[in-house]
């Protein structure tokens, strides 16, 4: 397990680019009996053993982040990804000589990153016939220490929106001959304050990016960039959030009568969590540690493993919060964690896909014995 781990973190790609990671895991699984199947047009690739219903799906994600490393810009595993393949990998090893009913399917997902992979791999039908899924994430250790883990984590949408206004500048001693960028700008800020969500919901909407003007202090720009970074809790919120920023931006767009662009990037769902699945995951994680399960962990980041259940709402799914004492933080460049928590995690998702099996057939068996009485 240490190897692989090894192995994958010195391969670190990038989102879109984890072709090498992609070949070098496709491998490693044909080597040990599997038959890898590559995703083809985009890096990743699925892997499974069993056959037949109940089909119960794995995710690890394959990216890294690009940072400065020690004074060097590098790909760098410093969300946990490596260890989240890794995981995933020995799940699949560890029950290839197990019986149970049903399929396993890893699904080595690309560009998590970006906030987009899981909604591609989504549009290529590997999720269409999955019933059961379930995720994988080391957290730091301000949250959940070693060993203790959760069966959930809630995390928030999160979406981001660039604009440009496209005015004129002019003298600074003629400011009524055009329209004032700044102007703009601030009515945008100021109309934040004016939106009220639940709040028993948490979100928040700011301005991230503004770039108007030159050094001339005598000129009004009428140009202006901007950004917006987007965060709610629930997927209801975000969509307000989304309209009164739409509806802010076209009507400063009339009534100073000036072009706005903008464009909404990289949408990441909040997580929608099948109570069913998490319940599975809790009395996995306490067979496998013999310790209470922590309550579902609430926080503000984001993950687009969330796409599988918002884009395939049949999906029952969660995701393991795994304590794995990460310091200083995720996404540090220095990123440190337990690496006692892989094999502790292998143990807890094997036992979550054996009972996920289990429960199946249990419920197929009530369901047919319901409709033998009803006859």
């Amino acid at each position: 397990m240490q190897q692989l781990y090894e192995a994958l973190h010195e391969r670190a790609e990038v989102s879109f680019e984890e072709w090498n990671t992609t070949k070098f895991l496709m491998e490693w699984f044909t080597e040990r009996g599997f038959s890898p199947k590559p995703f083809g047009s985009i890096p990743g690739f699925t892997v499974e053993i069993g056959s037949g219903q109940p089909v119960i799906a794995l995710r690890a994600d394959l990216d890294a982040l690009y940072q400065e490393v020690n004074g060097e810009m590098k790909a760098n595993h410093s969300c946990g990804h490596d260890a989240h393949m890794t995981i995933v990998a020995h799940v699949l090893l560890a029950l290839q000589h197990d019986v149970f009913k049903g399929t396993v399917r890893a699904i080595f997902q690309p560009a998590e990153e970006l906030g987009s992979g899981a909604e591609e791999v989504v549009k290529l039908g590997v999720a269409d016939d999955v019933d059961y899924l379930y995720g994988v994430h080391v957290r730091p250790k301000n949250e959940i220490e070693y060993p203790h883990c959760a069966p959930a984590i809630q995390h928030g949408a999160c979406q981001f929106l660039t604009g440009t206004i496209r005015g004129r500048d002019h003298h600074g001693a003629r400011p009524h001959e055009g329209v004032n960028a700044i102007e703009l700008i601030g009515a945008l800020q100021n109309s934040f304050s004016l939106l009220h969500t639940s709040p028993k919901v948490p979100s928040s909407i700011k301005l991230t990016h503004v770039q108007a003007g030159g050094d001339n202090l005598n000129i009004i720009p009428g140009i202006a960039t901007f950004g917006i970074d987007a965060r709610a809790a629930t997927n209801d919120v975000m969509a307000e959030l989304v309209a009164h920023t739409e509806r802010t931006l076209d009507s400063l767009s009339a009534l100073y009568d000036v072009p706005i662009d903008y464009e909404w990037l990289d949408p990441t769902p909040a997580a929608v969590i099948s109570k069913e699945a998490e319940s599975i995951l809790r009395e996995s994680i306490e067979h496998a540690t013999n310790v209470p399960a922590t309550p579902r962990l609430v926080t503000a980041g984001s993950d687009d493993f969330h796409f599988y259940t918002l884009r395939r709402p049949h999906i029952r799914a969660t995701m393991l919060a795994l304590g794995a004492d990460v310091t200083p933080g995720l996404h540090a460049p220095d990123m440190t964690f337990n690496h006692d928590a892989m094999p502790l995690a292998v143990s807890i998702l094997k036992e979550a896909v054996l009972r996920t099996s289990r429960k199946y057939v249990h419920d197929e068996q009530m369901r047919q014995k319901e409709e033998r009485n009803d006859e």
